[in-house]
């Protein structure tokens, strides 16, 4: 007679007739008388007990039938479809495959606990991985004179940087760098933590107050005001670059670039002046003009004291030296004229009168003169004489100056001169003086007497005595 298996449903499943087996399932059916039947019930018997444990699923599988994944050491339950792991938890280094909604894997890596939501895992806890170490909030309690109190810290790496708590109490247990817990946030003093970052908006400060609490604590009215004027004590340093900016319109600024300097008059045309209160009334002894570009200085005294120019002293007024010091320059040379072309230039002396003395240069004539008057009139003023300028012969070389040549000659067309001396009054043979001009006619006949001869032929040993003179002429 023939055996009809059914399913728990009711369902068949087959149909067995006497001494045959049936394999449409994962299991071998035998009917009845099946020579073979003993060997078959104990591999259906082991079977079940491994739940088909292989890394190929069961090929005739049921619906509830379950499997043991071999190559993922996993429970799977076929669902009428295909098999699906079963849930539960799953430890291992890297994520379940095939994992169904609520399956839970540990990451053994980071140690946490993840759940499978039908699409992805996400994270159960702990927020930290195993090398993070503790890090997030912790629920605590800490013991007090006042009782055991719930905070919460906040770690980051196993330190434990802040503590969050509704009152204010001291702990009785030492805890690092929480001597005191106040209520709302106290920070880890150990860390000198701080509070970073922009706010929305911030509690108003108090300026009613001047006195400090602490050497840390400040107390509001000691904050400089941005709204209204206000006074320091202390030195104000800006440590940037941008420097200063005053004014409405942010006129002056004080900036500074590679370690240079600035101090700028920003508007258009507008001075930068500098002033003094001299016995209550404000003077202004150094000005930058904008609208030229120029400097002016006022003031009885100007500029007191040494000052040194490295580079060109340009002056295009006049200047004025009025100490009674000699004025004093190293150099070996004073140019004036400089880039003014052929112009005459030199030296003025100031007189009482109006007719200043001058020494300069004088262009048209490439020599230098001097005068005093008006240096128009040519009258009043004379070339200075030069060894160049003198000349030997002054028949050929009229109104020049006269030297002599190397052998002691000088040449001239008339000599004029003037009394040279006084007359000789006697023949005495002592008498020095030198004869004036008109006397040289006597001279010969006073000098000691003597007579002045004229021939035509030269004297002889016999004529005329010692002293005398004698002419010689052409016939």
């Amino acid at each position: 007679m023939a055996y009809e298996i059914n399913k728990t449903d009711g369902t068949a499943v087959a149909t067995i007739t006497d001494g045959t087996i049936d394999n449409s399932t994962t299991l071998t059916l035998f009917g009845k008388s099946y020579s073979g039947f003993g060997e078959l019930l104990n591999e259906n018997l082991v079977k079940l007990l491994e739940n088909s444990s292989s890394t190929s699923a069961p090929t005739a599988p049921l619906k509830g039938e379950l499997w043991f994944d071999a190559s993922t050491n996993q429970i799977k339950v076929y669902d009428g479809t295909s098999f699906k792991p079963t849930g539960g938890a799953k430890s291992q280094a890297t994520a379940p495959t095939s994992p169904s909604a609520g399956d839970l894997w540990h990451d053994t890596d980071d140690d946490q606990l993840y759940v499978y939501t039908g699409s992805e895992f996400l994270l159960v806890g702990p927020v930290y991985t195993k090398g993070q170490t503790l890090s997030g909030w912790k629920i605590e309690t800490l013991a007090s004179a006042g009782g055991n109190k719930v905070v919460s810290s906040m770690y980051a790496g196993n330190t434990r940087v802040a503590i969050l708590s509704k009152e204010t109490f001291t702990p009785s247990d030492s805890q690092s760098g929480f001597a005191e817990i106040k209520a709302g946030l106290t920070l880890n003093s150990t860390l000198s933590a701080v509070f970073e970052g922009s706010t929305t908006s911030a509690t108003a400060v108090d300026v009613s107050e001047t006195s400090n609490t602490s050497a840390t604590v400040i107390a509001g009215g000691n904050f400089l005001r941005a709204d209204a004027a206000d006074t320091t004590t202390g030195a104000l340093t800006v440590d940037t670059d941008s420097g200063v900016i005053i004014g409405d319109a942010q006129e002056l600024t004080i900036t500074v670039s590679s370690n240079d300097v600035t101090v700028a008059q920003t508007s258009q045309d507008k001075d930068l002046s500098f002033t003094v209160n001299d016995g209550g009334v404000t003077k202004t002894p150094l000005a930058f003009t904008g609208s030229t570009g120029s400097i002016t200085m006022t003031g009885a005294t100007g500029i007191t004291g040494d000052v040194t120019i490295t580079g060109n002293l340009n002056v295009s007024g006049a200047y004025s030296y009025t100490s009674s010091d000699i004025v004093e320059h190293t150099d070996n040379f004073l140019k004036v004229n400089a880039g003014q072309g052929e112009q005459d230039a030199g030296l003025i002396v100031e007189t009482s009168d109006t007719n200043d003395a001058r020494l300069f240069y004088d262009v048209s004539e490439n020599r230098w003169s001097a005068g005093e008057g008006d240096i128009t009139v040519a009258a009043n003023y004379s070339p200075l004489v030069r060894l160049k300028d003198a000349v030997v012969d002054g028949n050929a070389n009229k109104e020049k100056v006269l030297k002599t040549t190397a052998a002691g000659l000088l040449t001239v067309t008339n000599l004029t001169l003037g009394a040279v001396g006084s007359a000789i009054t006697t023949s005495d043979t002592s008498s020095t003086s030198v004869p004036t001009i008109g006397q040289v006619a006597t001279f010969g006949n006073l000098w000691g007497g003597s007579a002045k001869y004229e021939s035509t032929s030269a004297p002889t040993s016999g004529d005329g005595n010692d002293g005398d003179f004698w002419f010689i002429r052409e016939a």
